[in-house]
C-alpha cells in the first residue's frame, strides 16, 4: 500500500487504519506537504514540512542570506528523504551532517500518533535523543512530517582548489599535510587521484587559506561538480572506514571509480562489493526499537 496524504491529519488516519489491519506500507508520498511553515531570519531557524524539496527550501532561505549547510548530490530529494537517509555531500567535512542542524521535528508513528521532539529555538534541546533516532532510520520507524532547522549565513566567498597525485600514497601524504596544517577546509575530498579542498568565509579568510593551500601544492582551480556527476549513475556503494585506513580501502576497491570524503573516511564507489571488516550491527537493539515504534511492522523492515 502506498499513501499520498493531503494533510497531516489525513496521514494519521491512513496509518492508524493500516496499523489496525496490519497492512504493509510500501511508501508515503508527501508531495502535498511541502510548505515552508515559518522562517525566522533573526533566529536563523526555519520550519518546513517533510514533503518540501531541499532545493526549494534552500531557495527560500537564501532570499534572506541564509542556507541549510548540507549538499547531497541530489537536491531534489524531500526533507523526509534527507533525514531518512542522512544524506550529505562534499561539505560534510566542514559542516557536518543534517543531524547537526535539526532542533525539532514532528513524526507520525505507525499507529497514527503525532509526536513532537525538540523545539523552534536553538537553545531548546528537549528530545535530542529522539531526534537522532529518526535521522537515518530509512523510514522504518515513522514519517517525518515537519522539521525545524538551524541555519547558517551564506559565506561571502567560496573557492575550491585541487592537486593531481600520481599514486594513492602521494594522495595520502597530501591529505595528511592538510590535516596537520593551520588551514580549515570545509571540503576535503579525494577522487580519481585528485585531492580537492574547499574554503569559504570572508574574502580575507578564504584568500589566506588559499595561500596556505598553495604552499602545500594545491593550486589548480576546482569545483565539486564531480560529486553530482558520480552519483548520477546507478550502482553506487558506500564504505565507511577510519580516515587513517582510507588509502588501504581505496586500494581494495581497485580500479573502480570512487569519490571519498577523505577527512571523514566515507567512500562512495561503483563495482564489486568490497569485503571490509566493520563493527557488528546491534541487531537486537535495532529490533527492540522497531518493535517499540512499529509493533505491527507496517513500515519497511530494518536493513
Amino acid at each position: 500500500m502506498r499513501l499520498g496524504p493531503s494533510t497531516i491529519a489525513d496521514l494519521q488516519q491512513s496509518l492508524a487504519k493500516a496499523n489496525a489491519a496490519k497492512s504493509r506500507i510500501e511508501g508515503v508520498d508527501l508531495t502535498a506537504l511541502n510548505r515552508v511553515v515559518e522562517h525566522t531570519p533573526e533566529d536563523m531557524t526555519v520550519t518546513v514540512e517533510g514533503g518540501a524539496t531541499l532545493a526549494a527550501l534552500q531557495t527560500e532561505v537564501r532570499k534572506r542570506g541564509q542556507w541549510l549547510p548540507v549538499d547531497p548530490p541530489d537536491s531534489s530529494i524531500t526533507i523526509q528523504q534527507l533525514l531518512a537517509t542522512n544524506a550529505s555531500g562534499p561539505r560534510r567535512f566542514g559542516y557536518g551532517t543534517i543531524r547537526d542542524y535539526v532542533i525539532g521535528l514532528s513524526v507520525v508513528l505507525a499507529d497514527g500518533r503525532l509526536i513532537h521532539s525538540g523545539g523552534k529555538v536553538v537553545k531548546n534541546v528537549a528530545g535530542y535523543d529522539l531526534i537522532k533516532l529518526f535521522i537515518g532510520d530509512q523510514g522504518t520507524l515513522g514519517v517525518v512530517v515537519e522539521v525545524t532547522f538551524k541555519l547558517r549565513p551564506i559565506p561571502e566567498m567560496e573557492r575550491f582548489v585541487q592537486k593531481r597525485c600520481a599514486t594513492i600514497a602521494e594522495a595520502q601524504m597530501a591529505i595528511q599535510s592538510v590535516l596537520h596544517s593551520p588551514i580549515t577546509p570545509m571540503v576535503l575530498d579525494l577522487h580519481d587521484f585528485f585531492v580537492v579542498l574547499g574554503f569559504d568565509g570572508t574574502r580575507e579568510e578564504v584568500e589566506w587559506q588559499l595561500t596556505k593551500a598553495g604552499e602545500l601544492g594545491l593550486t589548480d582551480s576546482a569545483t565539486v561538480d564531480y560529486d553530482k556527476a558520480f552519483h548520477q549513475e546507478k550502482g553506487v556503494k558506500k564504505l565507511s572506514v577510519l580516515p587513517s585506513k582510507l588509502a588501504d580501502a581505496i586500494v581494495a576497491i581497485g580500479k573502480a571509480p570512487y569519490v571519498a570524503r577523505a577527512g571523514n573516511g566515507v567512500i562512495y564507489y561503483r563495482g564489486e562489493q568490497v569485503p571490509w571488516p566493520t563493527p557488528p550491527i546491534p541487531k537486537q537493539l535495532q529490533q527492540r526499537v522497531k518493535d517499540t515504534f512499529d509493533p505491527n511492522h507496517i513500515f519497511p523492515e530494518v536493513a
